[in-house]
């Protein structure tokens, strides 16, 4: 499989809404396995597709660390059906921010539908840091990045950095 080019904030491309896959075909499924590899070769957890230049609805992410029993799950068009109302803090990173990290609170227990890569619609419960990492890949599916949840001044800080670090690293 070919590990896929990384983009990095600010882009507009991480500021706009991705719009719904409406067939699964075998491109599809190849550009997953794509997304996989991408995801596992950069140590990340999650990986939503505008992050790596398409504008579908599709997001892949293993939250388990262990690679002797990985937890992968590839989700197609998902769609947030329930939050809890309790509430848990994690320090988020992403991809495309690298070397920036804010702690984000979002509902500690969401409940999504979505496509399974067969097409199949699945309705699941994530709960703990899976619930996290889903509620931030679903971000990236919006146009929304971590950053947009914390204050503007630290947004426009963070942003500032990583256009330094894009002219550093000519991305």
């Amino acid at each position: 499989m070919t590990k896929l080019k990384i983009i990095i904030a600010p882009d507009q491309r991480l500021n706009t809404i991705c719009t719904e896959v409406k067939r699964i075909e075998k491109g599809t499924l190849f550009f997953i396995e794509n997304m996989v590899d991408t995801m596992y070769e950069s140590n990340g957890i999650g990986l939503a597709a505008p992050q790596v230049g398409t504008m579908d609805r599709i997001l892949v992410m293993d939250c388990s660390y262990d690679e002797n029993n990985r937890k992968l799950k590839k989700i197609i068009n998902p769609e947030v059906i329930e939050y809890s109302d309790e509430l848990s803090e994690y320090e988020e990173g992403c991809l495309s921010l690298p070397q920036q990290f804010a702690k984000i609170e979002r509902p500690s227990k969401v409940k999504v539908r979505y496509l399974d890569i067969n097409g199949k619609r699945i309705e699941e419960e994530f709960g703990g840091l899976e619930a996290t990492c889903v509620q931030h890949e679903i971000d990236h599916l919006n146009g929304k990045l971590f950053i947009d949840h914390i204050s503007k001044l630290r947004k426009k800080l963070i942003l500032k950095k990583l256009q330094k670090y894009k002219k550093a690293n000519n991305l």
